[in-house]
């Protein structure tokens, strides 16, 4: 071999063997093994790194993430989000629980109520005699009045048994001398309690004195696995009482025991038939159903075909319900999370999205946008909402 080519090759190993350590020496500076752990500490997922420096020692390098609401400790995680919260304005609102004075302990008669009298002279029971329209006595009509065969046509509705005892004697004293009258009820049946929904007993109940809340659950014998107290009811005159029954059973809260009136109605739903509503940016609503598995805003904005909503979607408008008296209303910037800088939000049972005509839109001009909306969902909404823009 020729000394030339001796050389030329001698030099030519001489530039391998520098660039090959330059090549190592870069891969041990830049050179980083990532995986994720969780800090007892602070309570959060870290990424965790090692590299080498220029001396070729081991440098550790931390950074912390944010954990995904549904991401429990010790769960595999291949990435950590720095993403924030998408909500950029939020207000609780509370609503006044319903205090009324408590009612009179004497029952007041209506109709359907059957009424018994009994008649006597100067106390003589013995010689006392029953009127009576039948064998357990006269049925209350629809006016307020019985028939009484010694009296015909007499008045009682919407009188307590001592009123009505005192207005008998009354017409009684210009036949009879000092007359005693004895009244009683036969039958409950003018002042009806509904219990309805996941109750063990459920349909009309007949109050035969004042009752309270607690009484009136009483009646429907405790509520099944299936229910969902929390979106327990009261509906007087078709709208719904501010009244928290979830509070009331588990937490004892005397506040939320409230007295019943005849023709009220606890209304105890499942926990299947859950829902949340999506609407605005020029569509008509849409009830989407909630499954077990979860929904996030992102995906009930896609099902009811929102999605493309432009720079509206820096101010979607959320109402969330915690209880009958108390909810939430957040503005969500969804184009945050679309864009990866925020978490997707996780949706509640009843939650209200709407997606404004204007990202300038106020939540006062919100709620009058939502009103007709609301209120032809008004059967699927939550407490909370039925009561604070409901009400009227």
């Amino acid at each position: 071999m020729k000394p030339e080519t001796i050389q030329l090759k001698s030099k030519f190993c001489c530039y391998l063997t520098v660039l090959l350590m330059f090549i190592t020496a870069f891969l041990l500076v830049g050179c980083e093994n990532h995986y994720v752990k969780w800090n007892q500490e602070t309570k959060r997922f870290e990424s965790v790194g090692s590299t080498r420096d220029e001396n070729g020692n081991v440098k550790e390098i931390r950074s912390q993430g944010t954990i995904s609401p549904l991401q429990k400790p010790g769960a595999t995680q291949t990435s950590v989000s720095q993403a924030g919260s998408p909500i950029i304005e939020m207000e609780t609102v509370t609503i006044p629980t319903l205090k009324e004075q408590p009612p009179s302990l004497d029952y007041i008669v209506g109709p359907n109520d059957i009424i018994l009298v009994t008649i006597s002279s100067n106390g003589d029971l013995e010689n006392s005699t029953t009127d009576k329209s039948s064998a357990h006595g006269n049925r209350v009509d629809g006016n307020g009045d019985i028939q009484m065969s010694t009296l015909g046509l007499v008045r009682v509705g919407g009188l307590t048994l001592p009123q009505i005892r005192n207005h008998i004697q009354d017409i009684l004293k210009q036949y009879i001398k000092d007359p005693s009258v004895v009244v009683e009820v036969s039958e409950y049946s003018s002042h009806p309690l509904y219990i309805l929904g996941q109750f063990k007993k459920t349909g009309v109940f007949f109050m035969d004195r004042p009752f309270n809340l607690l009484q009136g659950l009483a009646l429907g014998g405790g509520y099944d696995s299936s229910a969902n107290p929390k979106s327990a009811r009261i509906i007087r005159d078709k709208k719904v009482l501010p009244v928290d029954i979830y509070e009331l059973l588990m937490n004892a809260d005397q506040t939320q025991n409230v007295w019943l009136k005849p023709g009220d109605t606890i209304f105890m739903p499942d926990n299947k038939n859950q829902t949340v509503v999506v609407f605005g940016a020029g569509k008509s609503g849409m009830s989407i159903p909630l499954p077990s598995s979860g929904l996030n805003l992102l995906q009930a904005i896609s099902i009811a075909g929102l999605e493309k909503v432009g720079y509206h979607a820096r101010r979607v408008h959320l109402i969330r319900s915690l209880s009958p008296t108390r909810g939430k209303l957040m503005v969500v910037d969804v184009e945050a999370i679309i864009q990866g800088d925020a978490l997707p939000l996780e949706l509640c049972e009843g939650d209200v999205i709407y997606i404004p005509k204007s990202g300038l839109t106020t939540w006062n001009e919100a709620i009058n946008e939502m009103l007709p909306t609301l209120q032809a969902f008004g059967a699927v909404l939550t407490p909370f909402v039925q009561v604070k823009y409901l009400r009227d």
